[in-house]
């Protein structure tokens, strides 16, 4: 890139992409900062909308976590559960993961439900706040606490208001 100046008018330089051996293009300086910022705004964004889920969960924690939208419909395979339970090990002691498939009528992000219990609630807590909107396989996994009861109840399946 090279400045033109234009001296001192106080009219702001032009700055220029050379695109070939005898030519270029002006590029607009203000087009360029103006995306800068949006970016970096859309970022902030989404790290607020990040805390304040994570906020509204923590309200109710548990020893178990579930994770939605790691895997689709049908991905889920033998290695799965292993992996989960290694990644979660990070976070403190796993006592169990299990993994429920819903076979229909529920979106793909909602089709395969991971619990994650914990020996310790603060384990659980660290996982909700490091999981929670992480990529995963080309996936933005979701991950809230789940109660106790209903997991040792075998109550897996989503209620209406879960969806």
């Amino acid at each position: 890139k090279a400045v033109v100046s234009t001296q001192s008018t106080g009219a702001s330089a032009l700055v220029v992409e050379k695109t070939g051996r005898a030519r270029g293009v002006i590029v607009n300086e203000s087009a360029e900062r103006t995306k800068a910022r949006i970016e970096i705004a859309r970022q902030e964004d989404e790290r607020k909308a990040k805390a304040e889920e994570v906020k509204k969960s923590l309200k109710q924690p548990s020893k178990v976590i579930l994770l939605k939208n790691m895997v689709g419909p049908g991905e889920v395979d033998d290695d799965l559960e292993g992996e989960t339970r290694e990644e979660c090990t990070k976070y403190g002691e796993v006592v169990q993961v299990v993994i429920y498939e819903i076979p229909s009528g529920v979106s793909p992000e909602e089709a395969v439900r991971i619990f994650v219990q914990f020996n310790r609630i603060e384990s659980a807590v660290k996982a909700v706040v490091d999981l929670h909107n992480r990529f995963f396989g080309g996936r933005t996994v979701k991950c809230v606490f789940y109660p106790l009861e209903r997991f040792q109840a075998l109550d897996l399946a989503p209620k209406e208001d879960e969806l």
